[in-house]
């Protein structure tokens, strides 16, 4: 990572702000505490393990486009974590933005390096970092998770399926890939960017420190990350198949897969394929494996 500006440790510091007024306070809502990056770093950055740094920073545009950038300037090694309190310009899938209140939830990238897997399997990272953020949070914060293919995080809120978090993997440089994850934390029903969305304090969890809940993905992500490496990228071998299947709410439904060129496929999503592909079986009988698309849940008939 590129060394730190002194001024940066204003995010560890009690009492420490940046911009102007009540704004650019650290604590101008008691109910979102900043996080500390010093204590982060202590706690995940260790000899032998994956995570080689943890920055914390207070604003930014994309914490994906910041780090990718690091990356190909060779300024970020494997491990690297970036974290924004609060992002400008963040993105989802198909150049969606993505914005949320300062510290209201989790935003950060990390630069991955599988040199051992064949880049054919790399299009399963963004599927291994779902299982591992629903799995952390799902322990971490007492609340049940889904994932939605190829990488919403779902929760459920007053009985119906909400998106609470998303993931964006892209390429840096020639032998890295940033991965970048959103998660909604404490957002309030009034602050929602759309009806459909959720947090995980509106879906009962018992516990939205963003600390622990942070600790928890990065360790969780550090275990399924190395497993897989360990397989070569093998989805059966290293167990992520059958984990990313078990977790996935597509799976059994009928949904509406829009695809490139205004191009749509209705069918009954029956399963994730080798190349972490969904399968959708149509009612012609054709089983039709969509590698990259919009996947819409329909109600049943």
């Amino acid at each position: 990572m590129t060394p730190r500006d002194p001024s940066e440790d204003a995010n560890d510091q009690p009492g420490g702000s940046r911009g102007d007024g009540p704004r650019g306070s650290r604590w101008s809502d008691l109910d979102r505490p900043p996080l500390n990056g010093a204590a982060l770093r202590r706690a995940l950055v260790r000899e032998g393990g994956l995570w080689s740094g943890v920055d914390v920073v207070q604003r930014t545009g994309s914490t994906n486009s910041d780090l990718a950038a690091l990356a190909d300037a060779g300024r970020a090694a494997e491990g690297a974590v970036l974290v924004a309190e609060e992002q400008q310009a963040g993105r989802g899938r198909l150049d969606r933005v993505w914005t949320a209140p300062a510290r209201s939830g989790l935003f950060f990238s990390v630069l991955l390096k599988p040199a051992e897997v064949p880049v054919e399997r790399w299009g399963w990272l963004p599927l291994l970092t779902g299982v591992a953020v629903a799995t952390g949070l799902s322990r971490a914060a007492g609340v049940n998770t889904a994932l939605k293919w190829p990488n919403d995080l779902l929760v459920t809120v007053g009985g119906e399926e909400r998106k609470a978090g998303g993931i964006l993997a892209e390429r840096a440089g020639t032998d890295g890939v940033v991965v970048g994850i959103g998660v909604n934390v404490t957002l309030r029903e009034d602050e929602l960017p759309v009806p459909t969305a959720g947090s995980l304090s509106l879906a009962g969890a018992t516990n939205t420190d963003r600390d622990p809940l942070l600790r928890a993905v990065l360790r969780s992500l550090e275990q399924w990350y190395g497993t897989w490496r360990e397989a070569g990228g093998d989805p059966a071998l290293s167990g992520l198949q059958e984990t990313y299947a078990a977790g996935c709410a597509t799976l059994g439904r009928r949904v509406r897969a829009e695809l490139p060129g205004d191009r749509s496929i209705v069918g009954e999503a029956v399963a994730v394929d080798s190349d972490g592909r969904l399968v959708l079986a149509t009612a012609e009988g054709v089983q039709e494996p969509v590698g990259a698309g919009d996947i819409v849940h329909l109600r049943p008939e």
